[in-house]
């Protein structure tokens, strides 16, 4: 006779791997809409000579409206000064995020501007230097100095074709003839500085959100009136971009183009913040990971590919694995924290189903 404890294996909620497929499909959908509107950006601004500043600003202004409608932050709960005025700080951390970021996508390329996102990983070196424990702290510092020799490499165009030094090796994209393909140029690590910079001011207002919000519903409040802070600190540069403009005298011009505007607004701002809220909460990945990284390397092969850049993949690959390393290097100690909170929920999940379950009749 069974005891009124034990149950089958085979009896309860579907195995966990098969309920994560839906969401990981979803958030795999998310980033490659992100990084084609991304690629669909920088067509834009190079071809048309438009204001990055103009440009993200009239994306980011509707993207606010439409997140204010979403989350209706007056709503509910009302929010303490404690959560308004980080939020507003973030909101300015965040304007400068993205003018920093279009500054380095048009001047490094959409390859080097994704990737360096990920350089936002060296604020888990410097929370080892401060908060963390002194055994992990050479681990982070290795991951430290991998993130650098990947991000040097990108500056020194191993991921192009033209200066990759695996330009003979066998890759559809390194031995073609194509004239439409546009040849990129070699930085240096000088010009990488600003996306670099931009990654690391947005793993900065990753972590001020995960602080001053604990819930996701109200995660999702404190983003919308984040997102309209960073509109309010951006009216001024682009109002000032406009007047002043540049010596070529096109940035005052800003030619519409339907899905350039379309794409970073939806796909840009809005469906990739949930698809990473999602994929923060059930899944467990967060933006600057490995896995991550993982999905955006493989978008980024198809937008190469796509849109017939100078692309190495043999290099782009030999810059993703010594980045990913150095991601999961220097941010050891956080997974290891995550595991444990996560075996924790997992046992006391298990422990209330089995109280729940055991007040039933047998």
């Amino acid at each position: 006779m069974m005891s009124p404890n034990k149950f089958p294996p085979d009896r309860g909620s579907p195995p966990q791997p098969l309920r994560q497929t839906p969401l990981q499909i979803i958030h795999i959908a998310a980033n490659f809409m992100r990084i084609w509107s991304i690629y669909t950006m920088y067509r834009y601004l190079t071809q048309s000579g438009a204001s990055v500043v103009l440009f993200l600003f009239a994306c980011i202004a509707p993207a606010s409206i439409l997140f204010l409608i979403l989350q209706k932050p007056w709503k509910g709960r009302p929010l303490s000064n404690t959560q308004v005025v980080p939020s507003i700080i973030n909101g300015a951390i965040t304007a400068l995020y993205f003018v920093l970021w279009g500054k380095g996508l048009r001047s490094c390329g959409p390859v080097r501007a994704i990737l360096a996102e990920y350089s936002g990983a060296f604020l888990g070196v410097l929370s080892a230097l401060l908060y963390g424990r002194r055994s992990n702290l050479w681990k982070k510092i290795g991951g430290l100095v991998a993130m650098l020799a990947s991000l040097y490499l990108l500056s020194e165009g191993w991921a192009t074709a033209t200066y990759s030094p695996f330009f003979n090796s066998i890759s559809p994209w390194e031995d073609r003839e194509d004239s439409e393909a546009q040849t990129e140029q070699a930085l240096g690590m000088k010009q990488m500085l600003v996306p670099i910079l931009a990654g690391i001011l947005s793993a900065l207002r990753r972590v001020i959100a995960r602080r001053v919000s604990i819930k996701n519903q109200l995660k999702r409040r404190l983003h919308a009136l984040t997102i309209a802070s960073a509109t309010c600190f951006m009216f001024p540069i682009a109002m000032l971009d406009m007047i002043v403009g540049s010596p070529s005298g096109d940035s005052g011009k800003l030619p519409f183009s339907t899905w350039a505007f379309l794409s970073t607004i939806f796909f840009g701002n809005i469906v990739i913040f949930y698809a990473d809220s999602i994929a923060e909460e059930r899944l467990h990945m967060v933006f600057s990971s490995p896995r991550h990284l993982t999905v955006a390397g493989v978008c980024i092969i198809i937008m190469e590919n796509v849109y017939k850049m100078d692309f190495s993949l043999t290099g782009f690959t030999v810059c993703c694995l010594i980045l990913g390393f150095g991601i999961y290097e220097a941010t050891s100690l956080d997974r290891n924290r995550k595991d444990s909170i996560k075996k924790s929920d997992l046992s006391n999940g298990e422990f209330d189903n089995q109280i729940q379950m055991s007040s039933l009749p047998t």
